[in-house]
């Protein structure tokens, strides 16, 4: 009889091990996944500030800027966001929090970059969205 409440025991803790890894898990993949996306960024704002020849935009944009001031908005943005994907890795509850707000502005950026590069545009929104739900479903390190 003892060894059956004893391994029921470890039943709980195994499950509550296996919720902790799923927090850390989540919270490992927002972080190479931010990375990725900031370094996609970073590249995409290069390309934009070397030649304004690569791209080509849609005429009559409403949300048209101009091209070398994006490449600067990217390219600055990219550089926060991968140090923000690695201070992810440190345990950091403070980076949790700016990667969400970080990632929703890379999100309303590349809505707007959507002229110039529309599909690596539509790839960098739909990664930055992965990496908030990440963050928002990882459990707390208090939870964990």
């Amino acid at each position: 009889m003892t060894s059956h409440v004893s391994g029921a025991r470890s039943g709980a803790t195994v499950r509550s091990s296996e919720r902790a890894g799923l927090g850390s898990g989540w919270v490992v993949f927002a972080g190479v996944m931010m990375i990725f996306g900031g370094l996609m960024t970073l590249f995409a704002g290069i390309a934009a500030i070397a030649g304004d020849d690569l791209f080509v935009a849609t005429r009559n944009y409403v949300f048209e800027f101009d091209l070398t001031g994006w490449g600067w908005i990217h390219l600055v943005m990219g550089v926060v966001i991968t140090l923000a994907g690695a201070a992810l890795f440190q345990g950091a509850t403070w980076a949790r929090v700016v990667g969400v707000g970080l990632a929703g502005l890379a999100m309303l950026a590349n809505f707007l970059w959507i002229p110039y590069a529309p599909f690596w545009a539509f790839v960098l929104i739909a990664i930055n969205a992965i990496v908030i739900c990440a963050l928002c479903t990882a459990p707390s390190p208090s939870e964990r």
